[in-house]
């Protein structure tokens, strides 16, 4: 009953008078049943202003949606009645300029946690929530507020390291600042870290979390922490992170290793790193030059390899070595999505068919290259092509007839497969299940091929929301055992009046 109600509540076509009782319902008793119901009510579009009220009132961040659409102002909230809805409100960008001063001072420090992380607080309340007396407030300004340089000077010399280390993660620390956590020039001695305050419950499960907690009086663990996050934080300075290259901690070296911007020589000495971690970091960073890519390439770490074929600026002559050699995932490469036409025209063109499927993964190739790849005697180049718009009903049909099972579900996906040719993929026999999901999901599927797509769960739920899907199979689905399923045939539009009816709390 639960999900049928959740359904209603998003279904577009419910009546007035409906919406009006699943509110009265979202305000209840019940308040687990009915905060689920009150956030699917919350973003209709035809509720009235009235309604809009009585659920943030209910469930303070449910006023962002009827804000966003204009139903609700800010003005109509007001922040000691509604604290909970000013924050979402304010975390949205979305409040007035006076609630941070009204909320800096609510006694529940879980609101006051929540205002710490909100944008563009004035600095004056930032610099309250800086001295808050309860570690987490001041833990959530430094690592997600927006602090202002007087106060993220007070973040970075605060006495406890784990404020200064949740510092060192936030983007919007000044880089001066950031650059004073990594080395610590300038800042007083931290007094106190959660190792030594926790003790021995902490040193028992740190190590799993932290690589080893350790504190001597000098809280070394966390300050290696905060050093981490600074090195990864790509406003630090990168002078400053280049210094640590040469670290004797791996821990250390890693996060130099994925920083883009810096000089040559420091990636050319991280490549002869002998940490797998490490050369994986260079692997995977877009600043890495075509040297150290070139030399990364005869490694045989599967790992170092699969993030090498997806950087941006691969040699295109060494590609053809790296497919045979790492997994490319499914999505277009990054190297092969900025390939001029006259790259794509020598990659489609190529004698290794790993190649050529991995260029007909774009979807903006000329018709040509286009038409040449839906040819290709290889079923993987085929596969790879067979989704891309424009190919045209009578090449889908050949592609399918010549590669059969290997080609059908990316058939079945391709924007321009009409009606016709999605019953007869779903009809085909035995059921290709990427197929039946691939219809399930297509804005051309018919009555009859949405039909066919009901025997699998992952499908039925697609086709149970499908405007196309016959209206009289959606009462059964409202007692399908996957809740998924039962959501959406409530949403669905089509669903006779009578079963709302019968399906109201």
């Amino acid at each position: 009953m639960r999900h049928v109600v959740q359904g209603l509540a998003a279904n577009p076509a419910l009546p007035p008078p409906f919406v009006a009782r699943l509110v009265a319902f979202a305000v209840g008793e019940d308040a687990e049943e009915g905060g689920w119901v009150a956030s699917a009510l919350a973003v209709r579009t035809d509720l009235s202003r009235a309604q809009a009220l009585t659920l943030t009132a209910h469930q303070g961040n449910l006023a962002v949606g009827p804000v966003r659409r204009g139903l609700l102002r800010a003005d109509d909230i007001d922040p000691r009645a509604l604290p909970d809805a000013a924050l979402a409100l304010l975390d949205e960008g979305l409040g007035l300029p006076h609630w941070p001063g009204l909320l800096v001072t609510d006694p529940d420090p879980g609101r006051r946690d929540k205002l710490a992380s909100c944008p563009g607080l004035p600095p004056e309340v930032a610099a309250r929530l800086a001295a808050d007396r309860q570690l987490d407030v001041v833990t959530s300004l430094a690592a997600y507020g927006t602090p202002d340089p007087a106060t993220a000077a007070l973040l970075a010399a605060h006495p406890h390291a784990e404020v200064r280390m949740m510092t060192a993660f936030n983007e919007a620390v000044p880089p001066a600042v950031l650059s004073a956590l990594l080395t610590g020039e300038g800042l007083p001695p931290a007094a106190e870290c959660t190792v030594c305050e926790k003790g021995p419950e902490l040193r028992w499960y740190a190590p799993y979390l932290r690589g080893g907690a350790d504190c001597d009086g000098s809280h070394g663990s966390t300050v290696r922490a905060t050093r981490q996050a600074a090195l990864a934080n790509p406003s630090t300075p990168a002078d400053d992170v280049a210094r640590f290259a040469g670290d004797p901690s791996m821990l250390l070296r890693e996060p130099v290793a994925a920083r883009a911007g810096l000089p040559d020589a420091v990636y050319a000495e991280l490549a002869r790193d002998p940490v797998p971690g490490v050369l994986w970091a260079l692997a995977g960073n877009p600043g890495t030059g075509e040297a150290v890519i070139r030399e990364l390439a005869g490694v045989r770490d599967p790992e170092v390899l699969g993030r090498l074929i997806r950087h941006p600026r691969l040699p295109l002559d060494i590609l053809a070595g790296l497919a045979r050699r790492a997994r490319a995932g499914r999505e277009t490469l990054p190297r092969i999505a900025a390939a001029t036409e006259a790259e794509v025209d020598e990659l489609a063109a190529s004698a290794e068919a790993g190649v050529r499927a991995l260029v007909a993964r774009r979807r903006d190739l000329p018709p040509a290259v286009r038409d040449a790849l839906a040819a290709d005697p290889d079923a993987k180049v085929v596969k790879a092509v067979a989704s891309h718009p424009g190919l045209g009903e009578d090449r889908l049909r050949a592609m399918a007839a010549r590669h059969g099972v290997h080609v059908l579900a990316q058939v079945a996906a391709n924007p321009d497969a009409p009606g016709a040719l999605l019953e007869e993929l779903v009809r085909h026999d035995p059921p290709v299940l990427g197929v039946l999901r691939a219809v399930a999901r297509h804005p051309n599927a018919t009555g009859p091929a949405l039909l066919g797509c009901l025997g699998d769960v992952r499908a039925r739920r697609d086709a149970a929301a499908h405007p196309a899907l016959p209206a009289r199979e959606l009462p059964r689905l409202l007692d399908d055992p996957d809740w998924h399923v039962v959501e959406a045939a409530a949403a669905h539009p089509a669903l006779p009046l009578a079963v709302m009816r019968e399906s109201m709390p």
